[in-house]
């Protein structure tokens, strides 16, 4: 297991990854982490009910650039439960790069089924340890549509820095 704290204008968030289950994604997330990547982006989708979803605009909707996707590793058997962290992708299961979400609910609808389709679902690689109060508090800020983009926190959540605690 590795641990990363998230030092954000709302408070600080502990993330415990899985590196056993989910290897390929924890490498990933962690290489972004180390090169400072995260460090001035946004929490730029807040969907109450559902979840919050961070890793590639900086603040006026700039996007960053990010590495290549990586392979899916939904069939981990890490399901998407309330304070769980998984990836973000777009329909193809093997898309995700820099982008990441907390379930701030039960979604088990985004569990992985069988490899196809819908079924992928979306690559758990664990969960948050410490500070659910702050991704509540995310949660519940008032969004808006910006830059062609819905669920965006009307006054930036931003992203301070990232680092591996253990």
């Amino acid at each position: 297991m590795k641990t990363v704290r998230m030092n954000t204008n709302l408070g600080a968030i502990t993330l415990e990854l899985d590196d056993t289950l989910a290897p390929n994604t924890v490498t990933n997330f962690l290489r972004y982490v180390t090169e400072g990547f995260y460090s001035g982006t946004l929490f730029h989708r807040v969907m109450k009910g559902f979840m919050i979803q961070w890793g590639w605009l900086e603040p006026g909707m700039i996007d960053k650039k990010w590495h290549h996707p990586i392979e899916h590793e939904g069939a981990n058997g890490l399901k998407n439960t309330r304070g769980t962290i998984a990836m973000a992708r777009t329909n193809d299961p093997h898309s995700a790069t820099s982008q990441f979400f907390i379930n701030t609910v039960d979604n088990d609808f985004l569990d992985f089924t069988r490899p196809s389709g819908m079924g992928w679902g979306y690559a758990v690689f664990w969960k948050v340890t410490e500070g659910m109060e702050v991704v509540d508090a995310i949660e519940r800020v008032p969004t808006t549509r910006r830059a062609g983009h819905d669920d965006v926190p009307r006054d930036d959540i931003i992203i301070e820095s990232v680092e591996v605690v253990a």
